[in-house]
């Protein structure tokens, strides 16, 4: 179920403000004071009116995001040990760490780990039985000087690794996964042109449209997804009320093409993770992804690139 933000449009902004402090400094100590400064509320009222507000308390929201983001980790980052990624995450007691990590996924973190690894191992396993025409084949591409990969899969039209420049973005951002909800998505990407049309924000040679994720769905719970349904704008635009503003960071991204239908996006983000990511080299970077939309739908048809920010393992 979508958790939309109540609350009217200065609130909003406000707490999407917050979110996005909290987000580009989880790995800090937070204080409430620091938070409710940037949200522009007295400390005395903040902690009720974010409760009030997103259904949890500035503290619970924290915790929950650092939990999630070392359950991303652990079972990828292999080099490091689990002390290394809880202080990676922002906990300084590995004790803490390890206790709330069990009471939320149920198992200790080095179980977490093991366990993983064995499902990880066992779907590939899977994968490469049932759906061998589909693996990714590399090869280098003399014209842009990289090395590409392309399969069959029909959706499929290439990955490639590129360097993407930094992004200034105006959002709206939604609570809990759209899961198909198409009236609340048309909601949202009303607002955000008909405030970008009046500005004359929209087109031009490097627009782009994008739907930004901030949450690993595979251990976040589905109503705490985070989505920011995202268009790019100059860095200096001045943003109120539900429409927020946010920098995607630059660098090294997969980008997946593909040319598919609406029931087909759970099946590509799986493909990209789940076939392409483990025989490339590469490892999820902590940013979020993005897809990016090339190209109005036709026909049911989308053509979209999916960007997922990567490292080398």
């Amino acid at each position: 179920m979508n958790k939309p933000l109540k609350g009217n449009k200065e609130y909003i902004a406000r707490i999407n403000k917050t979110f996005d402090f909290i987000e580009q400094n989880l790995e800090k100590p937070l204080t409430l004071e620091e938070l409710a400064e940037v949200a522009s509320f007295s400390k005395y009222h903040f902690n009720r009116i974010f409760r009030a507000m997103v259904g949890e308390t500035p503290f619970q929201f924290i915790l929950r995001l650092r939990l999630e983001k070392a359950a991303s980790l652990i079972p990828i980052h292999n080099n490091e040990s689990i002390s290394e990624i809880a202080f990676k995450c922002g906990f300084s007691d590995i004790s803490i760490f390890s206790r709330n990590f069990k009471k939320y996924f149920g198992v200790p973190p080095s179980q977490y780990r093991d366990e993983q690894r064995q499902n990880s191992n066992l779907s590939q396993l899977d994968s490469n039985n049932d759906q061998a025409q589909n693996t990714p084949e590399a090869y280098f591409c003399p014209d842009s000087q990289t090395i590409k990969w392309r399969t069959n899969m029909e959706i499929s039209k290439g990955v490639e690794v590129k360097q993407l420049p930094e992004m200034t973005v105006a959002y709206i951002r939604n609570v809990g996964a759209y899961d198909g909800d198409q009236t609340l998505y048309k909601s949202h990407q009303d607002k955000l042109f008909a405030w970008a049309g009046a500005r004359n924000l929209l087109g031009g040679e490097n627009f782009k449209y994008l739907m930004v994720y901030h949450d690993n769905p595979k251990v976040a719970l589905s109503n705490n997804l985070r989505s920011s349904l995202s268009i790019t704008v100059p860095p200096d635009t001045k943003v109120e009320g539900e429409i927020g503003k946010m920098v995607i960071e630059g660098g090294a991204y997969a980008v997946c093409h593909f040319e598919l239908s609406q029931n087909d996006f759970q099946t590509a983000w799986n493909w990209a993770y789940g076939e392409w990511l483990p025989q490339s080299g590469y490892q999820p970077d902590d940013k979020p992804y993005f897809e990016d939309y090339l190209a109005p739908p036709q026909d049911g048809k989308f053509v979209v690139d999916f960007c997922i920010p990567v490292k080398p393992i």
